[in-house]
């Protein structure tokens, strides 16, 4: 070493956990960044491609506890961060490019169609999915009618998943999932379908008496693998051009959920047993699941409230709703109150559990709209979020 040269202190490498936390805040301070800013200029764009580059790795070495803890971080402070991080995350999860042999490339993705099925006495695990002709009947009715390109591949699990199953598939077991799924369409020796196989839970029967009338939410989990250019998923730019596009989508949904229904019967029950099937509409995974668990969160507050009208002996003509979205602990909730119109006395009330994510004006609609459908008409709401101690509106 020359003379009166100072040595240089090298820096101390971070540990994985440290390099981790540091991944998880640069996540979080893209998004936030990226949240507030117009897409157009190269800057965004350049941040843009290093959110999606983290996301995509983060990914691949099945690192979860990143990815949940940024969105963890822009959870109450930063909420549009929080939905715009939300948004990358969940579609990097379920939408997957994969380039070919023929160096081509080609998107598989993963979508559901929640269904809610009313039988008395309840589902039985033993009995799902064990008519094979159905299954395969049920598979293909999805591109015959319309739902999906004929050009495309689409395949369904044949596995009837429930709440608990569809919502333990981190993003990282989906995304492997979804290259699981495009193995096997593919015929690729490497194809074991590992993933998808550890996505099936321990189940059971529910706890139901013979004679109960059961209300229970499944999931049909499918992949589609689909040409980048195919024109069947071009969606029109302008307003009325994407209105009739969904629009007709939407018809084609409800007539082949009308037909396949005793598919679907067949594929859950090996009995001839009664059994009503409510399709909610088909979309990707995360979609799919958020909506399943919103509609399953009004049917369990619509009981709730219906126990407390029985318990009470009340009409439901002789009551007045009032909504309220609520933060308790922390936690958004709608809560419905029930006042007898004679004397404002409390008869029922209930909560349900709302994402950070949801847009509350229409989750009040549909909250309005069950009311109705209830019975109900006379209802108060409001959309200002207010704290568990700020109640006064519901009062």
């Amino acid at each position: 070493m020359p003379k009166n040269k100072k040595p240089v202190a090298r820096k101390a490498s971070l540990s994985p956990e440290q390099k981790d936390e540091a991944l998880t805040r640069q996540l979080a301070a893209l998004a936030i960044y990226l949240a507030n800013q117009p897409p157009a200029n190269s800057t965004t764009r350049d941040s843009a491609a290093e959110l999606q580059k983290i996301v995509k790795r983060t990914l691949h070495q099945k690192k979860d506890d990143i990815l949940y803890e940024a969105l963890e971080s822009t959870r109450h402070d930063a909420g549009q961060a929080h939905r715009f991080l939300k948004q990358s995350v969940e579609e990097a999860a379920e939408v997957v490019v994969i380039a070919r042999d023929d160096q081509t490339a080609v998107e598989v993705n993963a979508f559901v169609i929640p269904l809610f099925l009313h039988s008395t006495g309840g589902l039985k695990v033993e009995q799902s999915f064990q008519d094979q002709q159905a299954f395969e009947a049920l598979t293909t009715s999805i591109q015959d009618a319309g739902l999906e390109s004929r050009a495309a591949t689409v395949v369904l699990v044949n596995h009837a998943y429930g709440l608990d199953e569809i919502d333990g598939i981190t993003y990282s077991h989906l995304h492997e999932m979804v290259r699981d799924a495009h193995a096997a369409m593919n015929h690729q020796k490497s194809a074991n379908a590992s993933a998808i196989e550890r996505s099936f839970g321990e189940t059971a029967d529910e706890p139901f008496e013979a004679t109960d009338v059961a209300v229970e939410l499944r999931f049909l989990l499918g992949f589609t693998q689909r040409a980048l250019d195919d024109l069947f998923y071009i969606v029109p730019d302008d307003e009325a051009g994407m209105e009739a596009y969904f629009g007709a989508r939407e018809q084609r949904f409800q007539a082949w959920a009308e037909k396949v229904t005793p598919l679907v019967v067949r594929c859950f029950s090996t009995e001839a047993r009664e059994i009503e099937v409510h399709f909610l509409y088909q979309d990707l995974f995360h979609g799919g699941k958020e909506r399943g668990i919103s509609e399953y969160f009004t049917l369990q507050m619509m009981s709730e409230l219906n126990v407390g009208l029985a318990q009470g002996a009340t009409q439901i003509t002789q009551v007045r709703a009032r909504l309220a979205p609520l933060r308790i602990d922390g936690e958004l909730v709608v809560r419905v109150n029930l006042h007898h119109v004679d004397d404002g006395r409390l008869v029922a009330s209930a909560d349900k559990p709302l994402p950070v994510t949801v847009d509350i004006e229409d989750e009040l609609r549909d909250l309005i709209d069950a009311l109705e459908m209830m019975g109900v008409t006379s209802i108060d709401s409001a959309s200002t979020i207010e704290s568990d101690t700020a109640t006064t509106m519901l009062h």
